[in-house]
């Protein structure tokens, strides 16, 4: 979304930081590969732990990667003193997924002072091929830190 402004000088350095602290989404494989203010896009190479029984990707996978996405795509607007709290989370599951890696673009759609709503859209790699698979719109808590 174009006009899209920070509010942090170490907006890049916070984004990568609360990207890189989330202990779940390490655990999944989760990349940050591109990022800019209100931005971003993340990877997971798929393996057998990311499926389900009938070998598609897991929809709790998809929506990880979704809400984490688009999260951070929010943190990269926020103050040095802010996070972010996701308070709802709607994922439509498009086709079943499946495919060597997710790819996943999250954007801002509205940088609020107390709430901001982002979308996310998960693609399946398959073969060198991107298919749109799912896609998640976010609402999301802007909060102070809390000391400690």
């Amino acid at each position: 979304m174009a006009g899209l402004e920070t509010r942090d000088p170490n907006w890049i350095q916070k984004t990568l930081q609360t990207f890189n602290s989330a202990a779940y989404i390490r655990d999944l494989g989760c990349r940050l590969i591109d990022i800019e203010p209100g931005r971003v896009v993340t990877e997971l190479d798929l393996a057998g732990r990311h499926l389900q029984q009938n070998g598609y990707v897991h929809a709790g996978v998809q929506a990880a990667i979704a809400d984490h996405t688009a999260g951070t795509a929010c943190i990269t607007l926020t103050t040095p003193s802010q996070i972010i709290l996701s308070i709802e989370l709607k994922l439509s599951l498009m086709v079943a997924a499946r495919g060597e890696k997710l790819i996943c673009r999250g954007e801002v759609l509205k940088a609020g002072s107390r709430v901001s709503f982002a979308e996310a859209k998960v693609y399946a790699v398959e073969s060198g091929r991107e298919r749109l698979v799912s896609h998640a719109t976010v609402s999301l808590a802007v909060v102070e830190k809390q000391p400690g």
